[in-house]
């Protein structure tokens, strides 16, 4: 049978694509640490599981809603928007979606048309360049700086669509209110629309995230700002976020989205409404962050390696480029001789980098991955000098 040409040229996505490498692996008896995403070893917060527990005992069968979501749920989203993002919403400009990617595909469908370029900024999550690609987009891969200034911005191509994610994954960078600024400045005045994947909103150790539709008229610019329950309140399975844009662009991705999914299922947008309503997971994150502090003293002594404490996030995202090895080649070689995953970077547009989630297991496992990570590394390294 014939696959169409315009899914036979893609592939799938590296991250997903690993882990998946990893299940086999488990399935065959074989016992893998994976560090190649992050999935988190903490429950759902208890409100979730309650509203849960309640709306089955309660409700019995689970109705279809309104495409959009539940009236209620999203009334109560816009109150989370006002509270914590400092942003005014209706209802009719909150759009509940199977996850972050469900809400990424839909909005840059509606923005855009094929041959429209879109700038991402990497390294970047590698579903913004896979969907960009499957709508028959062109991306403009930009390097991201440290530094956001005016200076950077002018440098860019012309493009329909920005996206920017922030708190940054995979570096973990958290952008400052002027840097967000001299960003909406540019956009202004060269007439793009952004979507802004806000979806570790609560996952900063330092600094003070804000949201880019808190710093301009999000309307008439047109932006979309996607958050997911997934990473902020450990909830990768439950498949639930929203977006909040314009009421236009919120009526077109319902269009879209009846036909795929139809709503989000009626259980999950339960959990998401308990869930934005928990505000910042504090207990999860004083454990992250003992995590990521440890992660990173291990590493702070091997030579082959810059690890830095990243300033929000699930991941690190360490520079191994003084080992000359193909980043690829040494993902490859680590699962198969020691059995531990990790990402390279060439999947997030970045080669010389690998990405280590951080946050999976218990710390036993995290500190004999890691052990193995340096033990691999540095077995290269010798062999390399003789």
């Amino acid at each position: 049978m014939k696959i169409s040409d315009r899914i036979a040229s893609s592939r799938p996505l590296a991250t997903t694509a690993m882990h998946g490498r990893v299940e086999t692996l488990r399935n065959q008896g074989e016992s893998v640490i994976d560090f190649s995403i992050a999935i988190s070893h903490f429950p759902a917060p208890k409100p979730v599981l309650d509203a849960v527990a309640q709306a089955v005992e309660r409700e019995r069968t689970m109705p279809y809603t309104a495409v959009v979501g539940a009236l209620q749920v999203r009334e109560h989203l816009g109150e989370k928007l006002r509270k914590e993002n400092e942003i005014e919403a209706g209802s009719e400009e909150i759009i509940v979606t199977c996850g972050a990617k469900q809400a990424l595909y839909e909005s840059l469908y509606v923005m855009t048309d094929p041959g429209d370029a879109v700038v991402i900024f990497k390294p970047h999550w590698p579903a913004y360049v896979a969907t960009a690609q499957l709508l028959g987009l062109s991306p403009i891969l930009v390097d991201l700086p440290e530094q956001v200034t005016p200076a950077f911005l002018d440098a860019i191509a012309p493009a329909k669509v920005v996206i920017i994610n922030n708190p940054h994954n995979p570096t973990g960078k958290v952008f400052t209110r002027a840097e967000l600024e001299h960003i909406r400045d540019w956009v202004e005045r060269t007439g793009a629309q952004v979507i802004v994947d806000e979806s570790y909103e609560h996952l900063a150790f330092e600094g003070r995230h804000t949201s880019f539709a808190a710093t301009c008229d999000w309307r008439k610019i047109g932006v979309v700002t996607i958050f997911s329950a997934s990473q902020s309140y450990a909830m990768m399975g439950w498949r639930v976020g929203f977006a909040l844009a314009p009421k236009e662009v919120v009526s077109a991705m319902e269009t879209l989205q009846g036909p795929i999914t139809a709503a989000a299922s009626h259980i999950s947008q339960i959990a998401a409404d308990a869930a934005f309503a928990c505000g910042t997971p504090r207990a999860m994150m004083d454990d992250y962050r003992a995590r990521r502090d440890l992660a990173v003293r291990h590493f702070a002594e091997v030579p082959w390696i810059d690890m830095h404490a990243p300033a929000s996030g699930p991941y690190l995202w360490g520079d191994i480029r003084s080992l000359t090895m193909e980043t690829v080649a040494f993902s490859e070689r680590l699962l198969e001789d020691k059995r531990v995953a990790v990402m390279p970077g060439d999947a997030l547009g970045v080669p010389g980098y690998i990405r280590l989630g951080y946050i999976s297991d218990d710390v036993a496992t995290l500190e004999e991955g890691i052990r193995r990570i340096i033990a691999f590394g540095d077995g290269y390294a010798r062999a390399k000098q003789r």
